[in-house]
């Protein structure tokens, strides 16, 4: 029998509060640390993660090369820990992301690249962790216990986290202005929930779902997909709507279901025109985001965070109530998905 209020979903009504706390709790080791950096210069970014945190770090990506233009490579992280190659990574920011902070195949590629003389950085929730005594510097996530196996709050604290280090690294008035006003945006977007719970009756038997998106809601769209992989057993997959034009598109059929980001920044156009292409294929679309003239009945129109680089977060919440209501409309336990728990250690 499923929880009618499932941790997740409570979990997910805290992040307006999560956001302003850590905000608030971040602000004096972020500006030391954001003086180290600059004063260290890195000439390129490393990110370690894995699952939801490699999603966090995927948005990173995006989020630091279009703001500071450091390039941003993902480390694999068996490199390390199962074929014990060091990598040169002298002159590199390392940044690993993790809630827990306790598998191996975050914590020892972030010992071997602090060795190896890189800038190491863990943004991380337990702050006692394996992950924040490997680091040289840890920015807490602050969105204190989590207690549904897939995470919400912690998540979006990890884009927060490092959104709130780009702000102090390349001062950008306008980032900071959307970063004060954001908790009270994600506290308009709680208002989705019955939305999305709606939303989500409509798709309740469907089995496969393709999730688009582009540049600064890929890492979204990443995140979207595993959601629903661990919440109803869904067969999501992530792709860039250019990327996803190169053949995968071959399976679009009438009424198969795509879940669509629409983001209010220099992606938008691109995405509109692949959306239009593949109603016109038959999709059945659920949109998420900004509110555009598609022929889709279906729509989750975020509020607007007044910068394309907070205005995924709202997206990010969207989806969540989406996902937690599909398991729920299924029978199942959005808390409980098998074969899952909270902490998983891999090498």
């Amino acid at each position: 029998m499923s929880n009618p209020d499932p941790w997740m979903l409570r979990e997910a009504r805290e992040i307006p509060d999560v956001t302003a706390r850590q905000l608030e709790r971040q602000e004096a080791v972020i500006q030391r640390l954001a003086d180290i950096v600059r004063e260290r210069s890195p000439r390129f970014v490393v990110t370690i993660a894995r699952g939801a945190s490699d999603h966090a770090a995927t948005f990173l990506k995006y989020s630091i090369e279009t703001h500071l233009g450091l390039p941003v490579s993902a480390a694999a992280p068996s490199v390390t820990t199962v074929y014990r190659r060091a990598l040169k990574l002298d002159g590199a920011l390392v940044i690993a992301v993790s809630q827990s902070g306790a598998s191996p195949d975050v914590v020892e590629p972030l010992q071997a690249a602090r060795h190896a003389g890189a800038t190491t950085l863990a943004i991380v929730n337990v702050e006692d962790s394996p992950l924040a005594r490997a680091a040289e510097f840890v920015l807490p996530m602050y969105a204190a216990e989590e207690r549904a196996v897939t995470a919400t709050k912690s998540y979006v604290a990890s884009l927060t986290a490092g959104l709130n280090l780009l702000s102090h690294l390349q001062p950008d008035a306008s980032l900071r202005g959307a970063l004060t006003r954001l908790p009270d945006v994600l506290r308009d977007a709680l208002a989705l929930e019955e939305h999305a719970r709606d939303r989500a009756e409509r798709y309740r038997f469907a089995t496969s779902m393709m999730i688009l998106a582009r540049g600064l809601h890929f890492g979204v769209a990443l995140e979207s997909a595993l959601k629903l992989k661990e919440t109803s057993g869904v067969l999501a997959e992530a792709y860039s709507s250019a990327e996803f034009a190169h053949g995968p598109t071959r399976v679009i059929e009438a009424g198969f279901p795509v879940v669509a980001f629409q983001s209010r920044d220099a992606a938008a156009p691109l995405t509109l025109a692949a959306y239009e292409q593949l109603i016109e294929k038959g999709a059945e679309l659920l949109l998420i985001g900004d509110d555009v003239p598609l022929p889709s009945p279906v729509r989750l129109v975020t509020p607007p965070s007044g910068h394309p680089l907070t205005d995924p977060l709202a997206s990010v919440l969207a989806l969540y109530f989406f996902a937690a209501h599909l398991a729920l409309a299924r029978g199942l336990d959005p808390d409980s998905p098998p074969s899952l728990q909270k902490v998983t250690l891999t090498r």
